[in-house]
């Protein structure tokens, strides 16, 4: 018999309505699927699709080799985080399992819910900065697969706030601080 797997969701009602989200969802077996760009561009072209009918809007997006970061507002009261996310995992697995017959991503993902102290203008430089911080490109603005899809970032003036997201330890955020 297997173990029962730990919730470690909030209430649903904690995911619905105009908040903000911070989500990452992580490949299956942390595979460097989004090396290829033909996939990177897909993830991106289904993220505008599903925010759009979900009712979401997009502050920043950054799909990294082996993981996709997002933080995404719902625009309406009835704007579901959890669809939100069911919706883009479905649909990307759908189509990236009939290209190649493999998982795509981990059953679980990533979610922070935005505080009123969290800084949105932080929470999104962490996400375009992710490139950086892996040795990817030097400037954020030049990585290919990040942006917005609700502002011109390229001239929006970078954090001078340390943000990292919960989960991660104490020395990670520390050491994120000092780069």
């Amino acid at each position: 018999m297997l173990p029962e797997r730990k919730t470690i969701r909030l209430d649903h009602s904690r995911y619905q309505g105009r908040r903000i989200y911070f989500l990452t969802f992580c490949c299956e077996e942390r595979r460097r699927v989004f090396a290829d760009t033909a996939q990177a561009v897909l993830m991106i072209l289904a993220l505008k699709r599903v925010s759009e009918a979900e009712g979401f809007r997009v502050h920043a997006y950054c799909v990294m080799m082996d993981h996709v970061h997002v933080v995404a507002e719902g625009s309406r009261e009835e704007s579901d985080v959890v669809r939100f996310v069911k919706a883009f995992k479905q649909l990307t697995a759908f189509h990236y399992k009939a290209e190649t017959g493999g998982r795509l991503w981990q059953k679980k993902y990533y979610d922070h819910i935005l505080r009123a102290a969290d800084s949105l203008n932080a929470v999104v430089w962490y996400v375009w900065l992710n490139p950086v911080r892996a040795g990817l490109c030097a400037d954020a603005r030049s990585y290919p697969h990040s942006g917005s899809m609700t502002m011109d970032w390229n001239g929006k003036p970078k954090s001078d706030v340390a943000w990292a997201p919960p989960w991660k330890s104490q020395d990670a955020k520390q050491e994120e601080e000092r780069t």
